[in-house]
């Protein structure tokens, strides 16, 4: 089980990729060479951080505790976490200085104590001062929680999410505990652990990089009931902290002892923070492992034991201590009593193994011990005139003789666990496992009896510790080889050279005979360097558990460390910032390269000009369906550098697609793009040399029916701004206009036919509908069939004139609808006119040229009314009506029905003419094809023939007419689809053709 989660804290720099970003963002693959003056800033500024950081010190405390899932242990959180109360100074070993003013000689005895403890209020003792640091002396608390739900329940460990009301009562428990205004910025909740970072309000703002995850490796290796919970974050900009919360495998068997330390190796393994930006504003390629970090600390419950000694000694030996802790009565006093009065007569063994002997010296302890708690009074266990190393009967010698045997210490010599760096405070504290609830000092009087262990632990490392034990694994493996080489040539073979070996040494069992000394870590602060370079010192000032919390079988622990490190100072960092980009202005104006971007607004037949529209940018003026018009822009490179320029993705919308052109806008520039482009450039780049100069033709074109209709409803525009990249130079922001005129052209039969005289041009907003039906068939429709008749009559009476013996077009099968002559730049210009004509309701024959014959004038107008009724909104024949239609026609076929032509025509007209409008304009195009025609065909005299080429223009007529005058979706099967053709063909072949043909 693996999550991860980014604290509110800020997350480190952002580079940002908006359009128009100056200068330009660089990609991850970007060369070296081409880098954005941002970046740049960055890291000079970055190589100056000695002259804006300045030395500061943090008290860090760290505290661990296993709540058992037991009710109430939220009311002792502040006591001992935050007010430091709750510590036994007899039982710690230690001394402490108070942190409040009240008399030692008024705190509660522990009888009384233990007597009033309620789930309701803090168990600590009353008039207790807090003998460790906490308050507003604190920088950073940070507490570790195991077991805040029942993680032995099979329910909860398998829950495919964290139950959040736990950790909601323990972050409220805290937050009331602290002083005002602390700032919580990192928590993390994996099941029964749960991680809570708290800052001071000095402190809060010079966190960032706050990254929390969490591993699990409980039932089958991943579940949450065991695992860790951890997080990072950088402090003053310069400082990399991890903390790791963890619980392991629980247990004293052997096999137990490795599931811990291999549930520690997953941890190091797979627990991954988020990659983090440095100083210098680059972000690190992967995300961040444990040993990344200058300073980590490792602490939860990671239940090692004690080994190879009976639990109950041990039990016994420690009560002898705690017993001294009670007045002359309470039920922990008569336990501890009784456990202390019971004599021990194990059975003697021939050959008295290990433990046996360990055992036999526990009771001789007990002996001394017992003696002297019973014939001496308890003040003389301390006495100030022995010193507690000496005295056999003190707390000192009893905890160095236990902590040998304590499994975490054995794993950490023989390199099995922990080994890489980790080291600990001086353990001058009784084992924090396990005790009865409510009791100061009864360990395990259940069934179980369970010895007391060292659970509990607080460990730490430096970037250092962690190098320096690289070292020596290095050196310890360079000097293996070394051996292995000798004797491999006969040198230093113990059979050859024995004589000559002087000592024996195997780093890994060295000192395992040693005896453990408490004050072997106590050090004085030292240096590390850190990942950053700064020269950073950690001192461990306490490490103590809280004796005296009664509320779960676990005692708390805490250690406080005092950090001295390098902070950034924003004022500082701000000069510094200040002066850098000044120097890089300077550099970077002169080296940058430079392009001026000229637009060319001239006049056209409308007289158009920028003086007239008043916008900024590219301006278009007035632009129609389906007719291009062109803007020129001219990019010259007035730099000492080259430049490469190009348009790149412009800022997308909820209106507006991306891509570096809307759909409606086509770019062209005046020579081939760069083969080699930028890595972060998806599209094509130019290069300029110094005084070189580049035009790029901007088309506008709306030729697509739905974009027409959007606009003719107002539902769209043709307005954009374009983005101009020059790379490692400033972006330019291109504003292109157009001014849509209303057309014909995608609108509906239904808004055509309300129309008024004058077009729908008449008003720039087009016609409104509400004003009524003003003609039966639209009119464009009528005028184009009407032209269409006329110019065909008129080709076929003069072609005879003027052609002589060349052949006439019509000999082209479908002409003039479908035509071999090519779509000149004349005849386009031709159909545009035709179209204005159209919408501004003026006479189609206006729109010819003189020196336009009358051969491309029809073919230019037929070409103008497919177009037309290809865009109608809903057809000729709408959907509707060829539903109807196509469900009579598929009768027809089932019961292979044979109508004559006149009642076919019938049929089809009884279902169009439920729309008169749709009924009127179809008799329009039919009528017109009809009288096409037969204009066609009275050149030929040949009665055969004739029919011939009716049978080819009837065919054709329909295949075309058919495709634009009915708006219905064909189907996707292949043999459905022909069908579907032959029947829409046939509606309208049906009324070509004359009667009596079949």
């Amino acid at each position: 089980m693996s999550s991860s989660i980014r604290s509110e804290i800020s997350p480190g720099p952002q580079i940002r990729d908006t359009p128009g970003a100056f200068p330009s963002t660089p990609g991850e693959s970007e060369p070296p060479s081409v880098v954005s003056s941002q970046h740049s800033l960055s890291k000079v500024v970055y190589e100056r951080r000695a002259e804006y950081t300045v030395p500061a010190k943090i008290r860090i405390k760290v505290g661990s505790w296993n709540v058992a899932a037991l009710q109430g242990t939220e009311e002792d959180i502040g006591s001992w976490f935050v007010d430091g109360k709750g510590i036994s100074e007899s039982l710690s070993n230690l001394s402490f200085e108070s942190n409040g003013t009240t008399d030692g000689h008024n705190l509660e005895d522990v009888s009384h104590q233990e007597a009033r403890r309620s789930k309701n209020k803090p168990t600590v003792p009353s008039n207790d001062p807090g003998l460790v640091p906490g308050g507003d002396s604190i920088g950073l608390y940070v507490l570790g929680l195991q077991e805040i739900i029942d993680v032995s329940s099979a329910t909860e460990a398998l829950k495919p999410y964290n139950d959040p009301w736990p950790g909601r009562r323990w972050k409220q428990a805290v937050a009331d505990a602290l002083p005002e205004g602390y700032i919580k910025v990192a928590e993390q909740q994996l099941v029964g652990l749960f991680l809570l970072i708290y800052a001071a309000p000095r402190v809060a703002p010079t966190i960032s990089s706050v990254s929390t995850v969490s591993t699990g490796t409980g039932l089958m290796g991943y579940l949450g009931n065991k695992g860790a919970v951890l997080a990072r974050l950088v402090l003053g900009e310069t400082t990399r902290l991890v903390f790791i919360n963890c619980h392991l495998a629980a247990g004293v068997e052997k096999g137990n002892l490795e599931r811990r330390n291999w549930d520690a190796s997953q941890i190091l393994s797979r627990a991954k923070f988020d990659p983090l930006y440095n100083g210098a504003g680059e972000k690190e390629e992967t995300g961040e492992n444990i040993g990344d970090e200058d300073f980590a600390f490792w602490f939860g419950d990671l239940n090692y034991r004690l080994e190879g000694m009976p639990g109950d000694d041990v039990r016994r030996l420690l009560m002898l201590h705690t017993k001294n802790e009670y007045g002359q009565g309470g039920p922990s006093k008569r336990k501890i009593s009784a456990e202390l009065a019971l004599k021990s007569n194990p059975k003697p063994s021939d050959t008295p193994n290990d433990t046996d002997r360990k055992s036999r010296i526990f009771r001789h302890n007990h002996h001394l011990h017992y003696r002297s708690s019973t014939d001496t009074p308890a003040t003389s266990l301390s006495s100030d005139t022995l010193d507690p190393s000496s005295d056999p009967a003190s707390l000192h010698v009893t905890l160095a003789s236990l902590l040998p045997h304590d499994q975490l210490h054995q794993q950490m010599r023989t390199r099995k666990a922990f080994c890489d760096g980790w080291r600990e405070g001086p353990i001058n504290f009784l084992p924090t496992y396990k005790y009865d609830v409510g009791s100061v000092g009864m360990f395990d009087s259940s069934e179980k009896k369970r010895g007391p262990s060292w659970c509990d632990r607080i460990l730490y490392r430096t970037r250092k510790d962690k190098l320096a034990y690289e070292e020596k694994t290095k050196a310890e493996e360079a000097a293996k080889k070394r051996d292995e080489e000798m004797k491999s040539h006969g040198i230093g073979d113990p059979a050859v050279n024995q004589e000559e070996v002087l000592f024996d040494y195997d780093p890994a069992t060295d000192g395992d005979d040693q005896d453990y000394d408490p004050d072997a870590d106590v050090e004085d602060p030292e240096v590390v360097t850190t990942e950053a370079g700064f020269e950073d010192k950690i001192h461990l000032e306490y490490y103590t558990s809280h004796q005296r919390v009664l509320s779960s079988d676990h005692k708390p622990l805490d250690a406080i460390f005092t950090l001295h490190y390098e902070a950034v100072d924003p004022d500082l960092k701000a000069k510094v910032h200040q002066e850098v980009a000044r120097e890089l202005d300077k550099a970077e104006n002169e080296g940058r390269p430079a392009v001026n971007v000229v637009v060319d607004y001239h006049h056209n037949h409308e007289g158009e000009s920028r003086s007239s529209s008043g916008h900024e940018g590219v301006d278009f003026g007035n632009v129609r369906f389906d007719s291009p018009k062109t803007r020129t822009v001219t990019l010259a490179n007035t730099g000492r550098v080259p430049a490469t320029v190009g348009f790149t993705d412009r800022i997308v919308t909820a209106d507006k697609t991306g891509g570096d052109a809307p759909p409606w806008l086509r770019i062209q520039f005046d020579r081939s793009s760069d083969k080699d482009r930028p890595a972060s450039e998806s599209h094509n780049v130019y290069t300029l040399e110094p005084g070189d100069a580049a035009n790029v033709e901007m088309t506008v074109h709306v030729k697509d029916v739905e974009l027409a209709r959007s606009l003719n409803e107002g539902h769209a525009n043709l307005e954009d701004v374009l983005v101009l990249r020059i790379h490692n130079g400033r972006d330019h922001f291109l504003p292109i206009h157009a001014t849509w005129r209303p057309s014909s052209f995608g609108r509906s039969i239904g808004n055509l036919v309300k129309v008024p005289e004058g077009g729908v041009r008449r008003s720039q907003g087009g016609h409104k509908e509400s004003q009524g039906v003003k003609w039966s068939a639209p009119r464009e429709i009528f005028r184009l069939t009407e032209t269409i008749e006329d110019l065909v009559e008129r080709a076929v009476a003069e072609w005879g004139m003027i052609a002589g013996d060349q052949n006439p077009p019509w000999a082209e099968i479908g002409w003039p609808f479908i035509s071999s002559i090519g779509e000149e730049k004349a005849k386009q210009s031709v159909k545009e006119r035709i179209r204005d004509a159209l919408d501004n309701d003026t006479p189609i024959p206006d729109a010819f040229p003189s020196e336009f014959d009358v051969i491309r004038r029809v073919e230019a107008v037929a070409g103008t009314l497919l177009t037309f009724l290809s865009s109608l909104q809903d057809g000729v024949i709408s959907e509707n009506m060829w539903t109807e239609l196509e469900k009579i026609i598929l009768g027809r076929e089932k019961s292979k029905t044979h109508l004559s032509i006149e009642d076919e025509r019938m049929q089809i007209l009884d279902i169009l003419t439920t729309s008169p409008a749709h009924s009127t304009s179809f008799t329009f195009v039919t009528t017109m094809l009809v009288k096409v025609m037969g204009e066609l065909l009275s050149q030929t005299t040949d009665q055969k023939a004739r029919e011939e080429l009716r049978k080819k223009h009837e065919e054709i007529f329909a295949s075309t007419f058919s495709e634009v005058i009915i708006k219905a979706p064909l189907p996707a099967n292949a043999k459905e689809r022909r069908a579907s053709q032959s029947r829409r063909k046939r509606v309208i072949a049906v009324f070509i053709k004359e009667l009596g043909e079949s």
